[in-house]
């Protein structure tokens, strides 16, 4: 198949001829689906979780470029990434999502025009949306001595987050066009281009640290303009090629209207991840408060990076499963919808229980990756069962999250996370942290509860799902967006 008969094509109906050929054997059935389904899954995967290992790749990069100057300017750049610039990045990333669910069916139900509507609709809601941001920014020092940091160090950190504030915008176009791609399951160019930024980025980086002598705002303002050279390459993609020429159709007016109803998924998309993002913010800062807190801080943050790494394949595992759900729910499969479910969920609960199988293996050694200490490496070597746990546990959790994007369900996760994490989870550890002095295992394992709690919700949801009703949602939402032309029946 040709790039250009990739647009025309749409999602294709082979897997769903399969599950609906009842003159074959249901061994034949299952084989020859999960066959084709785990091509397309992996098609998808893959790519997605390069892009975004990559993009973890640029901000880490900085951070090492920037500690080797002092510690000040580690410490400045660690509070600025982990304090100020995750906030933005969860808040527009989770923004985007909407245009994980829009796009995707659109797209599965043949309506290519509508994918650059979209589009558009989620970038103007977000550039909206970097504005009060933007003041959080420009107010961070203040903000950051509110919350207990030294003066030098939120001194330091506010220069360099006066760089990252043209990153904001740039995550506002980003975001979208990523998911714009991701829908049409173009995810290979954004990994290419990720590559090439990264590489141009470290090379920047260096440059202005160590060559010219630019500082921390140097080093903000090149993670910045990396950012938006990611960002205006994508769209140079769209603009010139094949794949895309009738999901972008160039910009029009309509993108204006219906900006209120599609805030309101944007906001519930917003929500739904900055929830999660912020229950491990949570635990580490009550880490913080505990005794002998450098230890428990120490082996928590090697335990935490290496969830990290980790987590970025069930990540990408997240957006393959929001696009393979919504493009065939918007094509009207309601089988292959389900069955993409199981498959995609499978496949990720495998790939977390090897990897939590290796933790357990090279539990006492983990550490000596990031420090000499054998204090922290035997507390991480304790810490590890909790890890192990927390990988199984993410290697299904944010699959069932993808899917939920591609459903349209993401003001119902909402509120489940605010239950699950901040009612169960975060109570119960502090109680066993603190008043049982479990320490940091005991804060841990609330965290664990929260999302084991969260984790069987929606398990149970999406195993009561009636998948026809879902794809008669997916029209009733095409036609609520696009209410001049009637939905047209493939």
């Amino acid at each position: 198949m040709n790039s250009q008969s990739h647009c025309f094509e749409g999602v294709g109906s082979e897997l769903e001829e399969i599950l609906t050929d009842t003159h074959s054997s249901t061994v034949k059935r299952v084989g020859s689906a999960t066959w084709v389904e785990l091509k397309l899954l992996f098609k998808l995967a893959a790519p997605a979780v390069i892009v975004y290992l990559l993009n973890n790749v640029v901000s880490m990069s900085t951070q090492i470029f920037c500690g080797h100057l002092g510690n000040l300017q580690l410490a400045a750049v660690s509070l600025g990434n982990t304090g100020i610039q995750v906030f933005a990045y969860g808040v527009m990333l989770g923004m985007g999502s909407a245009v994980e669910t829009l796009c995707g069916q659109a797209y599965g139900a043949n309506r290519f025009e509508m994918l650059g509507i979209y589009l558009q609709r989620s970038i103007i809601l977000l550039v909206a949306t970097g504005i009060p941001l933007m003041l959080i920014y420009v107010f961070c020092k203040p903000i950051l001595l509110l919350l207990g940091e030294p003066n030098n160090i939120a001194s330091a950190a506010e220069i360099f987050v006066f760089g990252l504030i043209p990153q904001i915008f740039a995550y506002a176009v980003n975001f979208p066009i990523q998911k714009f791609l991701q829908a049409q399951s173009i995810i290979a160019p954004s990994a290419y281009i990720s590559l090439a930024g990264s590489v141009l980025h470290i090379i920047f980086t260096w440059l202005a640290v160590y060559k010219f002598n630019w500082g921390l705002l140097g080093a903000a303002l090149v993670l910045s303009f990396s950012w938006w050279f990611m960002v205006l390459a994508q769209f140079v993609y769209i603009v010139t090629s094949e794949r895309c020429k009738q999901s972008w159709t160039g910009f029009s007016w309509e993108a204006i209207s219906g900006l209120w109803s599609f805030f309101k998924l944007s906001a519930a998309s917003a929500l739904m991840l900055c929830l999660e993002t912020w229950y491990y913010e949570v635990l580490v800062l009550i880490a913080g408060l505990l005794q002998n807190a450098e230890i428990a801080l120490d082996s928590l943050s090697i335990c935490m990076t290496v969830s990290l790494w980790v987590f970025m394949i069930s990540v990408g595992f997240n957006a393959a499963a929001s696009v393979r759900v919504s493009n065939e729910l918007g094509a009207g499969h309601p089988k292959s919808a389900a069955f993409s479910v199981i498959i995609v969920t499978s496949s990720s609960f495998v790939i977390s229980v090897i990897a939590a199988i290796l933790v357990m293996i090279f539990r006492e050694v983990i550490s000596y990756g990031f420090t000499e200490g054998e204090a922290v490496a035997k507390a991480v070597s304790e810490l590890s069962p909790f890890l192990a746990v927390t990988l199984i546990l993410n290697g299904v959790q944010p699959v069932l999250s993808g899917v939920a994007v591609g459903c349209g369900w993401q003001a119902f996760v909402a509120y489940v996370n605010v239950g699950c994490y901040y009612i169960v989870g975060v109570p119960v550890g502090v109680l066993l942290g603190f008043v049982f002095q479990l320490g940091v295992k005991g804060i841990w394992s609330g965290m664990i509860g929260g999302t084991f709690l969260q984790t069987l919700i929606l398990l149970w949801v999406t195993y009561r799902t009636d998948w026809n009703k879902e794809v008669e949602i997916a029209r009733s939402r095409l036609n609520m967006w696009d209410e001049n032309e009637p939905l047209l029946e493939k």
